[in-house]
């Protein structure tokens, strides 16, 4: 997985041993997609909040560049929001930077798929929060969703 987000700018990379917690500690709001010769072609790490069992926060979304552009972020996502949405989960929320177009194509995506109502925030500010050392990053948040969960983006 690490070696797949490192490809994957401009996602952050994180150490191995995060990126191992993300397989273990938080396996449950994990996703893997795993190509037939065992290539890691997809990953999105994810945890639900404390304060607020009812959203899957999605931290990152890492596609191959051999997937881009087939829907797999998307068919990834809403997987993974099928499976918790019978533990409670009615939101999702993640971050995203300005000029990240693809991730908010995704995210907005997937929104419109669950017909799910959202906003956008201002989370951390590059000037505030990173010093001017990155960009600033928008907290999306959508829900409540319809249930059930489709199966996949059209």
């Amino acid at each position: 997985m690490h070696l797949l987000v490192s490809r994957c700018p401009p996602l952050d990379t994180n150490s191995v041993y995060c990126n191992l917690l993300q397989c273990s500690d938080f396996a449950d709001t994990a996703i893997a997609a795993v190509a037939d010769d065992g290539r890691l072609l997809g990953f999105i790490s994810g945890y639900r909040p404390p304060r607020r069992p009812d959203t899957i926060f999605v931290w990152q979304v890492a596609v191959d560049e051999a997937a881009r552009g087939l829907g797999l972020g998307s068919r990834m996502l809403l997987a993974l929001v099928r499976r918790l949405a019978p533990k409670g989960v009615r939101f999702i929320e993640t971050t995203i930077s300005p000029g990240n177009d693809a991730s908010e194509a995704l995210f907005r995506k997937v929104f419109g798929v669950l017909e799910a109502p959202w906003d956008r925030t201002l989370l951390f500010s590059r000037e505030t929060h990173f010093d001017g050392q990155h960009d600033d990053e928008l907290l999306y948040r959508a829900g409540p969703f319809t249930l059930p969960v489709p199966e996949q983006a059209s």
